[in-house]
Order: C-alpha cells, then sequence, then structure tokens
C-alpha cells in the first residue's frame, strides 16, 4: 500500500444535493455526469422524482446482478440506448436482441477468444513503437493532445489486428470523423427525454449524416478490398480477422450468410467500440499518472522489468501498469451509465417497478459509491493488484458490463491498454501542460472534455517493440 500523505483526487463534478427540473435538464444537455445527486453516491437504490418518466437508479451489487444477469431476459435497453445506437450501429452486436444477438456473440467469439487476444500482443507493440518513433521525431518537449494521440493508435491496433487490410487511406480522416460522431450521437436532449420520435429534427443530424455517408464509403470499400484479394488470389488461405469471420458467418437456422447492412454495423460498432473506449482509458491513465509520481515510477520499473523479456504473456507480467488501467476505468469508465426498461412487471429489493420503466446502472457512480469503495474520489492503483482485489464485490466494477451482454471485446481492450501504457511510460515522460483544464465528458463514452494537452520528453533508457 502506498504512503497516503499525498492522495491525489481528479478532476469530477460536485454533486449537487437537489436538482429543479430546469437545471437537471441544462445538465443534462451540457453533460450528464453532472446530473447525479449526492443521494445517488450514498444510497443503494434512489427513485428520483422526475415528471417525464418512471426510474429507478440502481447502485446495489445484488439488484445489479439481479437485473443484468439472473433476470435479463426482462430487461431489454431502453428507447433512448436504441436511439443512441441507431445511427449506424443497429443491426450490429451492440444493439441486436434475442436470436440475431446470439448469432452474432457466436460468430464473433472465437476472435476474442484468450488464445487469440494473446497473440495480438506484438501488433500491439508494434503500434506502440511506431508511435514511439513518431513521437522522438518530434524532439524533446513536444506538444501532444494525449487524447487524440491514444485514438490514432488504437485505429492503428485495429488495423494490425481484426481489419488486416486496413481501415482507409487516411487514418487521421477516420478519426476526426470518429469524434464528430460520438460529439452528435452522444448527446441526450429534452426531446429524447421526453420520447418525441425520432423523425423530428434534432441539432446537429445533418452532420452526423455526413459522418455516416463517409463511414459507409469506409466500410465499403474495407469490403471490396477483402473480395477483390480473395478473387484474384484463389489459393490464399483468408485471414482469420473480423471482416472474414462476419463475411463467412451463416445463420445455423436458415444457413444464409449476413445481410450487409449486419455487417457494416459490426465493422462500424468495433471501429467504433474498439477504438474509443481503449483510446479513453490510455488517455485517462497517462494523465493520471502525470499527477501521481510514486506510481509513475512504479509503472517504468515494472516496465523496464517486463519489456526485456519476451512478447508472449507481457501483459499478465504487467500487474503494476495493469492495476493503474483498471483504476483509470474505475474513475472514468468508458460507457458511464446502462439502462434498461422492463418487458414485465417487477419487483428490485424493496421496489416494484412497472413495465416500460426506466432502470438505470450508471458504473460512474458505483465506481465512486460511498458503500462500496474505501476513499471512492481518490486515485489508488493498489486497489486493484492480486492482494487487494479480491475484496472488491463483483458486481461493483463494470467498467465492460456484465452478463450475457459483456463487452466482447474487453480482454482485447485491457491488453492493449496495458501494453501501450508501459511501453510509452518507459520510453517518455509525459506531462500535463500547467494550467490544463481537465474535465470528464460524457458521449456515450466519458471522455477529456478539452482533450489532454502534455508534454513529452524521451527517456534515456533503451526499450523494445519490435
Amino acid at each position: 500500500m502506498l504512503n497516503r500523505t499525498f492522495e491525489y483526487r481528479p478532476p469530477a463534478p460536485e454533486p449537487p444535493e437537489r436538482l429543479g427540473l430546469l437545471d437537471l435538464l441544462a445538465r443534462m444537455k451540457r453533460n450528464p455526469l453532472e446530473c447525479w445527486t449526492a443521494e445517488v453516491f450514498r444510497e443503494p437504490v434512489v427513485k428520483p422524482r422526475l415528471p417525464f418518466v418512471d426510474a429507478l437508479l440502481i447502485h446495489d451489487p445484488s439488484a445489479i446482478k439481479y437485473v443484468l444477469l439472473d433476470n435479463a431476459a426482462n430487461y431489454r435497453k431502453d428507447s433512448i440506448q436504441r436511439r443512441i445506437l441507431s445511427k449506424g450501429l443497429a443491426d450490429g452486436l451492440l444493439s441486436v436482441e434475442g436470436e440475431r444477438w446470439e448469432v452474432q456473440r457466436r460468430t464473433l467469439a472465437p476472435l476474442f477468444a484468450r488464445r487469440t487476444v494473446v497473440s495480438f500482443g506484438r501488433a500491439m507493440l508494434k503500434a506502440a513503437k511506431r508511435l514511439s518513433d513518431s513521437w522522438r521525431e518530434l524532439g524533446p518537449g513536444a506538444l501532444i493532445d494525449a487524447t487524440a494521440e491514444m485514438t490514432s493508435l488504437t485505429l492503428s491496433v485495429l488495423a494490425l489486428t481484426i481489419f488486416s487490410d486496413g481501415i482507409g487511406d487516411d487514418i487521421e480522416e477516420f478519426r476526426a470523423a470518429m469524434n464528430d460522431y460520438f460529439g452528435a450521437v452522444g448527446r441526450i436532449g429534452v426531446m429524447d427525454l421526453f420520447g418525441v420520435p425520432d423523425f423530428v429534427p434534432r441539432p446537429g443530424r445533418t452532420r452526423l449524416t455526413r459522418t455516416m455517408v463517409y463511414f459507409e464509403g469506409v466500410i465499403d470499400d474495407i469490403i471490396e478490398t477483402r473480395r477483390h484479394r480473395l478473387a484474384c488470389s484463389a489459393q490464399e488461405e483468408d485471414s482469420k480477422d473480423l471482416l472474414a469471420l462476419l463475411l463467412g458467418a451463416l445463420d445455423p437456422s436458415t444457413g444464409k450468410p449476413m445481410s450487409l447492412r449486419e455487417v457494416r454495423s459490426n465493422i462500424l460498432t468495433f471501429l467504433s467500440a474498439g477504438h474509443e473506449t481503449t483510446a479513453n482509458a490510455l488517455a485517462w491513465s497517462l494523465f493520471l499518472l502525470s499527477q501521481a509520481p510514486e506510481w509513475s515510477m512504479r509503472v517504468q520499473e515494472e516496465a523496464r522489468r517486463e519489456l526485456s523479456g519476451p512478447a508472449e504473456g507481457l501483459a499478465d507480467r504487467l500487474i503494476v501498469t495493469r492495476a493503474v488501467v483498471e483504476e483509470a476505468l474505475r474513475l472514468y469508465p468508458s460507457i458511464a451509465a446502462l439502462s434498461r426498461t422492463p418487458n414485465e412487471p417487477d419487483r428490485i429489493g424493496s421496489f416494484d417497478v412497472r413495465a416500460g420503466s426506466l432502470i438505470v446502472i450508471a458504473p460512474y457512480v458505483l465506481h465512486r459509491h460511498e458503500a462500496l469503495w474505501d476513499r471512492p474520489e481518490v486515485f489508488d492503483p493498489s486497489r486493484f493488484l492480486p492482494e487487494a482485489r479480491t475484496r472488491i464485490p463483483r458486481f461493483a466494477y463494470l467498467p465492460f458490463g456484465v452478463g450475457p451482454r459483456t463487452c466482447i471485446g474487453s480482454s482485447f481492450a485491457l491488453q492493449e491498454a496495458t501494453i501501450v501504457l508501459a511501453f510509452l511510460t518507459h520510453g517518455f515522460e509525459i506531462d500535463l501542460v500547467p494550467d490544463a483544464e481537465v474535465w470528464p465528458l460524457q458521449r456515450i463514452t466519458l471522455r477529456p472534455a478539452h482533450g489532454l494537452p502534455m508534454r513529452i520528453r524521451p527517456r534515456n533508457a533503451a526499450h523494445r517493440g519490435e
């Protein structure tokens, strides 16, 4: 356990004791993270008084287990969540329900089996080495936006692993488009809360439409490139990447392949969810280490020792580094809130819930709940070291969800973030620019509102990455 003479409390909204309706709506539009009142961080279940919806806020591990695991069949994604995911993702693994979800999940599962994910370690090191080389060319003291840099890096990892034909000619253009996509689609407005039909125009809809046209063009090029390569090389064994699995998937009940819409939606799902969440985890980890010198030193020491060993099993040996990533995901979970709606009336704890009501489980609140965590507002990776981790209640930490719909790529994301964080921390001093404004903003994912301006200085120690 670290000496507690210095405890860093990262920036986060101060929970108000109560909110009026107009203030709630204003905060919801500006940043939903600012809507959580102090009560929800103290109580296991809260039933707020809202004029437009019957809601229940659940942050009790046993109740969470009931909703997301024990009785998951009764709880589907609610209309707001489906609206957010409808733009381009409606036919993909993240959004479909029932048998369609089961078919897609079975189809994609082999790509994220442990043996396959471990085999991606070399590609993750390669991407980190490329970024390291580009940083060294900038010279000592160069200014970067860590958020943008981590987004570009995670896109590169996808291009080296599960999209072996690449993801377009210009990764920076794709990164900018993805930023626009999350900024537009992730806003929850008054019309969404009051159930206004989706055909009614929303602010930013035109920009979102342009972005989706761009994505469809990129994805169609990815598919056409693969089909052309296979047609020209009949004897070439197809790579077992995500695209190969999607194009070769057959519905076991009909024998039919996935439709083009399903293939498109799944590619966009993994290009968006597969890089945005990991990029944010890395960006927050770099920021937190820049404010906690003792933990930064521990990560450096571990990286110096382990990066000189074999690439195989590297992520498993980076125990301290992984603890830092997991603590970053506790404080700033990529998905700040989950919501469900019951198909049939039910009872959760001492509360009756009506069919169609809104059930909210917010990892951001859960991970900072006073009843579940010691000093929840403090950055302390020691919570996730082996000797302490067993004391965390199973359903008190949900950075990747839980139950049947837990994130299929969670092991991929954790391995990538751990390897990249160790490599970059070993190779560079990475310091936040003085007076930088750092603030968490919820736009589907939980991202730094103003980026993370940081200065990088190469360390003298040699480091590996081949």
